[in-house]
């Protein structure tokens, strides 16, 4: 029997071995029916907060692989003979292995790092975490072991199990602070045990309305740490260490950035043509056509040289055009009043353009206008594009000869909208004194071609995002949205455009005290913990308004999303992760 149990553990271990040391490869089967996958993060938040990013191995149920047939293709649905649809494999996520063959794997890999085993290769290989199914009397969803080491030795292994019950309103029914002291002390004799609280409240995402959840792309939540905690789900006090994780995605018509964000989808729109030589025109704003528009406008200008009096009359329209479809919350944060002659064009071609032949219409109408002198308009000195250039040749009555065939005239509608919203974004960033310009030249660097301008440009649009959604509604101070700004230009100093990416900000709990006060945490732990460095031992508890894990599906009728505005009693899953150490004599 001992025999055996070497020998399956020095296969088990020249299996983790080649995936570790293969680059090309990131899962292999095991004994046909187990998957192994190394992986540097996985979406299960246990693993996440015992492990980080960490690379770790995950062995789970290799889901069976079925050969179709070439004048049969399964859909990625499949129907049983009595009419039911089923769930194709595809579809069916992460499964779990039975307990006993959890604790199998478990067993051949501490064999296999056990230096008193002289038959087994000895070499630390990375953790192993197994996804178990629950079927036993304690509800265990995972097993996890990972090696302790001195120096280059293997001096034990620390084995985890995580279990889990239902979710439960009654609060009466969870573990007490002083059970979970308990638990830790059966597996550590220890003198001295330090406990830790944390808690993860929503601040800002998805909200209920008349019963209903309004789900959001978009959060801001914030997680908590503290110590000497007293009882279980107790409000973390103001001491606590507080940091803001904040996920905005662009188009969410709450936000005061939306029109803004409409702005940069057209300017994203031209790009795209430029680059596969097609373009998909969004819907027009304006009833009116390009052309009359832009036919309307010089007009103005003309009869705006002449007489001061019609100038008064006439001032109040372009304005007019800006506000009936913007908001006022947008008009007050970003709206410019020193919009030039192009970054008006530009207002109106947006709003109007539905074809290559109006963007060529409307700029042969403005230059001939500009060629002769029908026209003076004012542009802003530092102004870049085609059109701006022309206009500063005008003044002189020398414009260079422009061919508006092709993709020119896009060419030449992508530059000015470039110009119009880096100013834009210059006017709130410098207005309200969050940076210098020092710190924008590399977003508004036009040494760098159109597409990477856009790409940008994009960048200072998301940074913006997030800085009003944290200004207009959790009302952050100067200095941690001065803060939060320069942590984001850096970011994306050296990182690529990515709105999944979760900002992070350190702020004092007093900042907030307001929202989460009122409020339940989607997540609450503690963590009892003894010993030291590589031999640490903890022993936790997690509260959560839906499960850690994702390979096993409770059927439970409790589950109540904590969101904004939803005063109900939430019900929490329980979560327990314990740990022993097991030293190699």
């Amino acid at each position: 029997m001992a025999a055996k149990a070497i020998t399956n553990a020095k296969e088990f271990l020249n299996t983790l071995r080649s995936l570790q040391n293969d680059e090309n490869k990131d899962s292999t089967t095991y004994e046909e029916d187990i998957q192994i996958i190394q992986s540097g993060r996985d979406g299960s938040a246990v693993l996440n907060m015992y492990c980080g990013s960490q690379p770790l191995f995950i062995c789970e149920k290799a889901v069976p692989k079925i050969t179709e047939p070439d004048d049969k293709k399964m859909d990625d649905t499949t129907s049983s003979s009595d009419g039911e649809v089923s769930v194709s494999l595809a579809d069916l996520g992460p499964q779990p292995l039975n307990i006993m063959k959890a604790r199998q794997l478990l067993s051949w890999y501490t064999i296999s790092q056990n230096a008193n085993v002289s038959s087994v290769v000895k070499s630390a290989v990375l953790p192993l975490w197994v996804r178990c199914d629950m079927s036993d009397p304690v509800g265990t969803s995972w097993l996890g072991a990972e090696t302790v080491c001195t120096g280059d030795k293997v001096t034990g292994v620390k084995l985890y199990s995580v279990t889990c019950k239902d979710s439960a309103v009654d609060r009466g029914s969870f573990p007490t602070l002083d059970e979970l002291k308990q638990e830790h002390k059966k597996r550590h004799h220890s003198s001295s045990m330090v406990i830790k609280g944390s808690a993860k409240y929503t601040l800002f995402g998805s909200t209920v309305v008349e019963n209903t959840v309004i789900e959001s792309q978009n959060y801001v939540t914030v997680d908590f740490t503290w110590s000497h905690v007293e009882s279980i789900l107790e409000m973390p006090p103001l001491s606590s260490t507080a940091t803001l994780n904040i996920k905005v995605t662009g188009g969410d018509m709450r936000s005061p950035m939306f029109e803004m964000y409409r702005e940069l989808e057209f300017l994203q729109t031209l790009a795209d043509g430029l680059r596969t030589g097609e373009t998909e025109w969004m819907e027009p704003v304006e009833t009116n056509s390009a052309v009359n528009l832009t036919k309307a406008y010089l007009e103005e200008l003309q009869t705006t040289a002449k007489t001061l009096q019609d100038q008064a009359a006439k001032t109040a329209e372009p304005s007019k055009l800006k506000t009936e479809s913007e908001p006022s919350i947008f008009n007050s944060l970003m709206e410019r009043g020193d919009l030039d002659f192009v970054e008006q064009l530009w207002v109106r071609m947006r709003k109007s353009v539905t074809s290559y032949q109006d963007v060529g219409d409307c700029l042969k109408l403005v230059i001939e206008a500009l060629r002769y002198g029908d026209i003076k308009p004012w542009i802003h000195r530092d102004s870049s594009s085609s059109l701006s250039k022309l206009i500063l040749q005008s003044y002189h009555q020398q414009i260079d000869h422009v061919s508006l065939s092709g993709l020119t005239p896009v060419h030449m509608l992508l530059e000015m909208g470039l110009d119009k919203m880096r100013k834009d974004y210059i006017n709130y960033l410098i207005g309200e004194e969050l940076t210098t310009l020092n710190h924008l030249s590399f977003y508004l660097s036009t040494e760098v071609d159109l597409q990477e301008q856009v790409a940008r440009v994009r960048k200072l649009h998301h940074l913006l995002e997030v800085i009003v959604t944290c200004s207009t509604f959790l009302g952050l101070p100067y200095d941690r949205l001065f803060s939060l700004t320069q942590s984001c230009l850096q970011y994306y100093k050296t990182h690529p455009y990515d709105e999944d990416h979760e900002f992070k900000l350190q702020i004092t709990p007093a900042l907030i005290s307001h929202f989460y006060q009122e409020t339940h945490p989607v997540v609450w732990g503690v963590e009892v913990s003894s010993g030291h460095g590589s031999r640490e031992v903890k022993t936790s508890l997690q509260f959560s308004d839906r499960p850690l894990f994702d390979h096993v599906i409770f059927e439970t009728e409790n589950i109540i999303e904590t969101v904004n505005g939803d005063d109900r009693e939430p019900a929490y899953f329980t979560t327990m992760v314990c740990c022993s150490l097991v030293s190699f004599a």
